[in-house]
């Protein structure tokens, strides 16, 4: 079993180092049992967004599709993945865990999880969100509500898988039962099941390029966050 802490500043914020640094951990593991988890008292708060307001739109594209690899990588590893959510899981961050096969919450009321991006005003590049249609059951109301929810909601939605008291404790001892079962035959089930769940067309790739990263390096957008920071 192998451990993959999500750390770093503002809640485990996912910025390109870090999200350079969590891809290529994953990538070294080489379809190992993984536990995902984060550093502290959350998972992962979401993105970095001091950095997203920062850059320029070639910037953008370039960020977008880091966290694009990023989540693809994880959700296409061929060995068993468990997300240990603790603490705050929000957007980039609860995108993250989804992407795992299974996510284990731990029953802390003050954490919040969910995918908030519309209410900042941000857009899905399309590989996620075909992504995250394969792993959400009702996908519609997580999203076009925006909501962050405590852990016993957030289960009920699709977010997590369960909620209990000794989480880490269950969410080891279940990586370990998917570890028993032969490598090779669950990474091929896994491959064949979540066949075509991130593929594109050229339509969508050109969508992504001109209508999605436009919004994200938009003055509106920018002010949005920089009021959401403070600033």
């Amino acid at each position: 079993m192998i451990e993959i802490e999500i750390a770093g500043p503002g809640k485990n914020a996912l910025g390109s180092e870090l999200m350079r640094s969590l891809l290529d951990q994953i990538r070294a593991a080489e379809g190992a049992p993984l536990l995902l988890r984060g550093a502290g008292d959350a998972f992962s708060a979401g993105l970095n967004l001091k950095e997203v307001v920062s850059l320029d739109q070639q910037e953008m594209e370039t960020f977008l599709r880091l966290l694009v690899e990023l989540t693809t990588t994880l959700f296409e590893y061929p060995g068993p993945t468990v997300a240990l959510v603790e603490g705050h899981a929000i957007a980039g961050g609860c995108i993250l865990a989804l992407c795992c096969d299974y996510k284990v919450g731990a029953n802390n009321p003050k954490a919040r999880i969910g995918l908030n991006e519309v209410g900042l005003g941000l857009r899905f590049p399309p590989r996620l969100l075909k992504l995250l249609r394969y792993v959400v059951p009702r996908l519609e109301p997580v999203i076009l509500h925006a909501g962050l929810y405590g852990p016993e909601q957030a289960r009920a939605l699709g977010l997590l898988d369960e909620v209990c008291e000794h989480a880490e404790e269950r969410a080891k001892g279940y990586l370990g039962e998917l570890a028993k079962h032969p490598a090779e035959a669950y990474a091929v089930a896994k491959r064949d099941l979540r066949a075509g769940a991130t593929d594109v067309d050229e339509a969508d790739e050109q969508a992504f390029i001109a209508e999605v990263v436009p919004t994200w390096t938009s003055d509106e957008l920018r002010a949005r966050i920089n009021k959401l920071l403070g600033r």
